[in-house]
């Protein structure tokens, strides 16, 4: 029995079909990351709740329509379970931990529900529609990257695109079109701006998914942060050299342990932050 109440994190998945665990239904094999996070930091003593969002895993029978679906469908969820938290007398502070996606989804949240600590783990500081524009820009051929920007322009107006060609359709078909208008809009380095809460932000180097530019935005709209960057860490948390190859195999190998190095600092961020009552 802990004679203490312990404080508690409120972990925040990443975009698309991924779970509570970090392990994304569109990749074969599990990684794990999220499960393992949590497993550090209970051995830590600190409690954590990890959800399936909407649609995926355990709460797939909660999803909207994808043509219903917003950004703020999720970041209301995310106002929801920390409510919950907090009104939860077992616990005696609360926290959240975004990860990927889910750092602006934190981000956003605690500007309505008031949390002791805020941490972002590989978020992006760019809107998505930016973040987009660059990682396409180099790897679509020419007419279709026209076409690419022709799209997102007016997504970024928010106006609906009628046609778009078969090879973008997987992106940009109709039924999503009011969720991207809905994503598109938010600047994370803007919001993180408004947070009064202590604020730790990680990156690891060597990910493939969110460079360090995106975390070092984030800590100069946010000066009092801390700011951590993870020599050899990837985008789930775990020590893998910049190999492409090696990178792709990470996300489906349950036996990488998480990267040590972030731990600690992590940990410590946390329990100077939610003292036990």
């Amino acid at each position: 029995m802990h004679k203490q109440k312990p404080p508690v994190v409120l972990i925040i998945a990443g975009s698309g079909p991924t779970d509570r665990n970090g392990n994304s239904a569109g990749l074969p094999g599990k990684n794990n990351s999220l499960k393992m996070l949590a497993e550090e930091l209970a051995i830590a003593g600190i409690a954590s709740l990890r959800f399936d969002k909407r649609g995926v895993g355990e709460s797939r029978m909660a999803g909207l329509s994808e043509e219903d679906l917003r950004f703020q469908t999720y970041v209301a969820d995310v106002e929801s379970w920390l409510k919950l938290l907090i009104a939860d007398e077992r616990f005696s502070g609360v926290a959240v931990i975004g990860h990927s996606e889910g750092s602006t989804l934190g981000m956003l949240a605690v500007q309505n529900v008031k949390v002791q600590a805020y941490v972002s783990l590989a978020g992006p500081g760019q809107s998505a529609a930016k973040i987009l524009r660059t990682q396409l820009a180099s790897k679509l051929p020419p007419q279709l990257a026209q076409m690419n920007e022709e799209i997102l322009s007016q997504l970024e107006k928010n106006s609906a695109v009628k046609e778009v060609p078969a090879p973008l359709l997987a992106l940009y078909r109709p039924s999503v079109q009011p969720y991207l208008m809905s994503w598109f809009p938010i600047v994370p380095a803007e919001e993180i701006r408004r947070l009064s809460m202590p604020v730790a932000i990680f990156q690891g180097d060597t990910d493939i998914q969110v460079a360090v530019s995106e975390a070092k935005l984030l800590a100069k709209a946010q000066p009092k942060a801390e700011l951590h960057i993870v020599p050899g860490m990837n985008h789930i948390l775990k020590q893998v050299p910049a190999d492409m190859q090696e990178q792709v195999a990470s996300y489906s190998n349950p036996d990488l342990a998480l990267d040590p190095v972030f731990v600690t600092p992590l940990v410590q961020f946390l329990k100077k932050n939610l003292s036990a009552k």
